[in-house]
């Protein structure tokens, strides 16, 4: 099987996505997590603007490996369960909140997380959102950091019986070129 990465490979999610995104979503969190397929299949429905994909060619064939997704809000708590499942999204929100950003095990290494979350910060700043918030367990807040978020400290989600961080990354002082000009933020 021959694999390849692609540049430009960062794209928004089409409704045949629907089988890849919920395979990527199940190989990536555990059960008490993950979202189920009807969550997924409604982000991309409701939200497909906050919802991108990293493709990469398998077999001369290109296959979702990767993808993040999100809601928007002016709300800045970010530990709603309900909102999840985009109960209380406003499209017109200032925030943008990701809900997954996942990457198959296979493929992780790559740099398809970093390409994929450059791309939804440039496409947060074109959107004229405000600010990009998450939540991420303690041994992901350095890869966050390195992309310019700003650990929060603990969230009172308790999302899957986990303890979780928050993060935000203020774009005001990012540039619609690309997401590189928000890393230098503290």
């Amino acid at each position: 099987m021959e694999c390849v990465v692609q540049e430009g490979a960062v794209r928004q999610v089409r409704a045949s996505d629907l089988e890849r995104c919920c395979a990527v979503e199940a190989a990536c969190f555990c059960p008490a997590e993950a979202a189920d397929p009807d969550s997924v299949a409604v982000r991309m429905r409701t939200y497909p603007q906050g919802f991108l994909v990293a493709e990469a060619m398998v077999d001369n064939a290109p296959m979702v490996v990767g993808m993040v997704n999100s809601g928007a809000t002016s709300k800045d708590d970010i530990s709603d369960e309900a909102f999840k499942k985009l109960v209380g999204h406003d499209p017109d929100g200032r925030n943008l909140v990701i809900f997954s950003l996942a990457v198959l095990p296979e493929w992780q290494g790559r740099g398809l997380a970093r390409q994929l979350m450059e791309a939804f910060a440039r496409r947060a700043v074109a959107l004229g959102k405000e600010r990009i918030l998450l939540i991420c367990k303690e041994y992901y807040i350095g890869l966050y950091e390195r992309l310019g978020y700003r650990n929060l400290g603990p969230s009172a989600s308790s999302h899957g019986g986990a303890s979780w961080y928050e993060m935000v990354l203020e774009l005001d002082r990012c540039s619609p070129q690309g997401a590189s000009a928000c890393r230098n933020q503290k």
